[in-house]
């Protein structure tokens, strides 16, 4: 087995879309097919599980493509971690319009943004039936993933790799001290159930809720104070194992991948994996959020931003706070602990509150300087300072309007910009 690989030494992006017709924007069942088709590709590696004659993934050079336990929605990854992000927005790009040319014979195309507009996911939710389907029956069977918060959601993971104790407690305690103001950046999903739902990101408010059941699984989203591993494995994997257990007899999901918290930890392959972050509308917007995350993250991890045992001491009701302000507001979230502002060494002016958006201007002031960022990331932080979010801009478009035409109209903007590798404007209605 190779080393693992030290703090920041490379990176693994996962980008996930849902498919859609590409006449009426309804989700389109048809993963299995695109796999197939995409099997049969010049240079494609497919592989097969428990003799499944369906790909659950298709090596297609740099990037690979795989299924999810809802059959809409395809996955996108890295087929080896990277040692830099620069130029990973158009290899995911060049991916998007290959998926989008094998999908147009099908009646389909890509749709991005975190959850489906206006999908009945208990009419509509259809489970992965092939390879390594025991493991989608089995959430199935205890969680009934027919809800928003298994059948409808897509997001960009962010993979991170550790070496040893020490860096896992640097690590972990970076990434939850972020976790709760990501969605400042990334939300992207206001619309649910064919109306706006009053949260910038609906995808992480029903994230949290979908394992109720066994409240182990998926704790507070953001993850327990812990820095080594055997920690980790007592206070964290060996609860949500406790709790599965009277649900899965057989030990199906007794897996580090059953740990559904904001960012688990994947000892077997040593790495922090980041899921709060809803995907954009083009790899090209979540490639710079990717970015400006992971400076933030090393400049705290070596030191150069933050103090480390203030952020180790944070505990999960302090930052459970601005997660669910920015779940609500979005980049405009008011972030009032000081005790927060002060681990990451964030001055508040006077006696005010600062949002989500001026921590997040600090932070990359500090650590993406002007002189280190691309075009594609400037012109990403230009759209966010002026127009938010991709939720924000979502929502400037429909002003209001969420019947089924005008949604119909912004998503297939959004489908337009994923395939064209475009950022989303907002074109508002033109008042009467």
């Amino acid at each position: 087995m190779a080393a693992p690989f030290n703090l920041f030494e490379v990176f693994g992006i996962e980008l996930e879309y849902m498919i859609v017709s590409a006449s009426t924007l309804d989700v389109l069942p048809i993963t299995d097919h695109l796999l197939s088709k995409a099997a049969t590709e010049p240079g494609a590696t497919a592989h097969r599980e428990d003799g499944s004659p369906v790909a659950t993934e298709v090596e297609l050079g740099p990037i690979s493509w795989s299924n999810e336990l809802a059959l809409h929605v395809v996955e996108m990854k890295m087929t080896q971690p990277a040692s830099a992000l620069d130029g990973l927005d158009a290899k995911f790009q060049s991916s998007v319009q290959q998926a989008n040319a094998l999908l147009a014979p099908l009646g389909g195309r890509l749709m991005p943004s975190a959850m489906h507009p206006w999908m009945d996911p208990f009419g509509e939710m259809k489970l992965w039936p092939h390879g390594y389907s025991d493991v989608y029956a089995a959430f199935n069977r205890i969680f009934d993933c027919r809800g928003h918060g298994w059948a409808n959601l897509q997001s960009m993971h962010i993979n991170l790799p550790f070496s040893g104790d020490a860096q896992f407690g640097r690590l972990h305690a970076a990434i939850r001290t972020l976790l709760p103001i990501m969605p400042a950046l990334s939300a992207s999903s206001p619309i649910m159930d064919g109306r706006t739902s009053g949260l910038m990101d609906s995808r992480l408010e029903v994230y949290r809720n979908n394992a109720r059941k066994i409240p182990a699984a998926a704790g507070r989203v953001i993850p327990e104070p812990v820095y080594t591993e055997a920690d980790y494995r007592r206070e964290i994997l060996e609860k949500v194992y406790l709790g599965f257990a009277p649900h899965d007899p057989a030990g199906v999901l007794r897996h580090e991948w059953a740990n559904s918290r904001g960012c688990i930890a994947r000892f077997t392959r040593n790495a922090i994996e980041i899921r709060v972050l809803d995907v954009q509308e083009c790899p090209a917007a979540d490639l710079a959020i990717a970015q400006i995350i992971t400076s933030v993250l090393g400049a705290i991890c070596s030191g150069r931003l933050g103090h480390l045992d203030m952020l180790r001491a944070l505990t999960v009701d302090s930052l459970e706070k601005p997660l669910l302000a920015t779940i609500r507001e979005g980049e405009r979230a008011v972030i009032s602990d000081a005790e927060y502002l002060d681990a990451l060494d964030i001055a508040q002016q006077g006696d005010a509150n600062v949002t989500a958006a001026e921590v997040w201007n600090r932070l990359i002031a500090l650590c993406v300087p002007s002189s280190r960022q691309s075009p594609a990331l400037r012109a990403w932080l230009e759209t966010w300072r002026t127009q938010g979010t991709l939720a924000r801009r979502i929502l400037t478009e429909i002003g209001g309007d969420d019947s089924r035409a005008r949604l119909a109209r912004t998503f297939g903007r959004l489908a337009s910009c994923l395939d064209r590798g475009q950022l989303f404007i907002p074109q508002p209605p033109a008042q009467p």
